[in-house]
């Protein structure tokens, strides 16, 4: 398989980012994070299949006055080593060392997409202790239960444009409701996605079932889904609402399943009140 990089144009974006590089090891695997920095509650932000850490940069910029956001370059992703495997216990593994290597006191966890999968997994195992997990727009399918709405094809084609060098206006055929900003560090980050790990990732959407994990999650835990997302159908909605009846789930009018770049405000203002809530002295 080709080889990931990383463009120079990309590691620039980095110092438009209000944030620190920090580094930490999962056995071999060697993790970097953006730590958004502060003494409030910390908060490990876990992103989706073909999303570097950067990318959710105008996430994390607004939640700096309610928690300390730590972004996740997933293994495979963005300055992170890649791996032997990407199932959801080695992404597990490496946020559990992330979080400890960091010292990361009882953590939040907001995972979108993968990062949601991911977020499920590591609150059941309970290997570190959190404050509790908000997971936005899982993907839902998996045995029986039909296949990933983007065929992997999709995925390779996009990331093989990128490999040969692509631009915002190329991201925007594809995603043309994204703000600029966000069709461009695409365009400039996906290149660092590895191969393999989007298409085992891809493989464990359909072979992994969220359902395995979700009515397990313990409290506090909120589910954000986009109101027009193929990944969390009504039917899956409600299927994960009678599952795990404590946690509440919040449909995001206007967005489909990239709900932050679909609807960016109404999705920030959203998960900011999970996060007050989850944080209040009652919760």
């Amino acid at each position: 398989m080709t080889r990931r990089s990383v463009q120079q144009s990309a590691l620039a974006d980095l110092a438009d980012v209000p944030a620190t590089s920090r580094w930490a090891r999962s056995g071999e695997v060697r993790l970097h994070a953006l730590d958004y920095g502060g003494d409030l509650p910390p908060l490990v932000v876990l992103p989706g299949i073909t999303s570097p850490a950067v990318t959710m940069d105008f996430v994390a910029r607004e939640l700096t006055d309610l928690v300390r956001p730590v972004v996740l370059d997933v293994r495979g992703r963005g300055l992170s080593d890649e791996g032997d495997g990407y199932g959801l216990e080695e992404y597990a593994e490496d946020t559990e060392a992330l979080i400890s290597r960091l010292g990361l006191d009882r953590p939040l966890l907001l995972g979108h997409s993968m990062g949601a999968r991911i977020a499920a997994a590591v609150a059941v195992r309970a290997k570190v202790p959190l404050r509790g997990t908000v997971l936005a727009d899982p993907p839902m399918s998996g045995p029986d239960r039909g296949p990933y709405p983007t065929p992997r094809e999709v995925f390779l084609r996009q990331l093989s444009e990128a490999r040969r060098g692509t631009d915002a206006d190329e991201v925007a055929a594809s995603w043309p409701t994204w703000p600029r900003r966000e069709q461009e560090l695409r365009a400039r980050w996906l290149s660092s996605c590895a191969e393999e790990a989007i298409v085992a990732t891809h493989h464990g959407f359909e072979h992994e079932d969220f359902f395995d994990w979700w009515p397990r999650v313990p409290g506090p835990a909120h589910m954000l889904y986009g109101a027009d997302s193929p990944v969390v159908t009504a039917e899956g909605a409600g299927e994960a609402a009678g599952s795990n009846p404590p946690a509440p789930l919040h449909k995001i009018p206007g967005a489909g399943h990239m709900i932050f770049w679909d609807a960016p405000a109404i999705a920030t203002a959203t998960l900011r009140d999970a996060l007050r809530t989850i944080l209040s002295p009652a919760a």
